[in-house]
């Protein structure tokens, strides 16, 4: 009897869920307004590869290797990664360092027109560090560089799916 009771509850409970429009917070949720697009960066750069796979992910968007044949480029403007002394300990030596990235990018078209003006991303990590411990702190914090990087790529790929692109041909017609 107690089988039939969990699986009822289970059902309840999934059936509310679904009703009141809950959904778990991934890739799949952002679609982007454009049909296709072109990263304007190096293959090998982190944000890149990361952008690409969230935008494959999502289904709505190409990527495509020219930016004459895309929709919409996705332009980098400033990418700043800053490590800074946050603490010392009573002997002067480091005990917490401060990693900061500032990321600033925008969205135009093949003339060069502005569709989504310059956006800014800023991250803060706090780490602690030990000098005894050397090696496993500098995994650590390569560790935190690519989870901010991941974080900051969903920041992106939020904002890409809010923000309604202007259309640049009705502006130049009001000047």
């Amino acid at each position: 009897m107690r089988l039939p009771l969990r699986l009822l509850l289970a059902l309840i409970i999934a059936a509310a869920l679904t009703g009141c429009g809950f959904h778990l917070r991934g890739a799949g949720s952002s679609n982007l307004p454009y049909k296709t697009m072109y990263i304007a960066l190096p293959d090998t750069a982190d944000v890149n590869i990361w952008l690409q796979r969230y935008i494959k992910a999502s289904g709505s968007t190409t990527i495509v290797d020219d930016g004459k044949a895309a929709e919409a480029i996705f332009q980098q403007i400033s990418d700043n990664r800053l490590k800074s002394i946050l603490s010392v300990n009573a002997r002067g030596r480091v005990s917490e360092y401060r990693l900061q990235l500032t990321y600033t990018f925008r969205i135009v078209n093949q003339k060069g027109q502005v569709l989504v003006p310059s956006n800014e991303v800023a991250l803060t990590r706090d780490v602690s560090y030990d000098d005894s411990n050397i090696l496993a702190k500098e995994i650590e914090e390569n560790l935190l560089w690519r989870d901010m990087t991941n974080d900051l790529v969903n920041q992106i790929m939020r904002r890409l799916s809010i923000v309604k692109p202007k259309n640049p041909d009705t502006e130049e017609d009001d000047e």
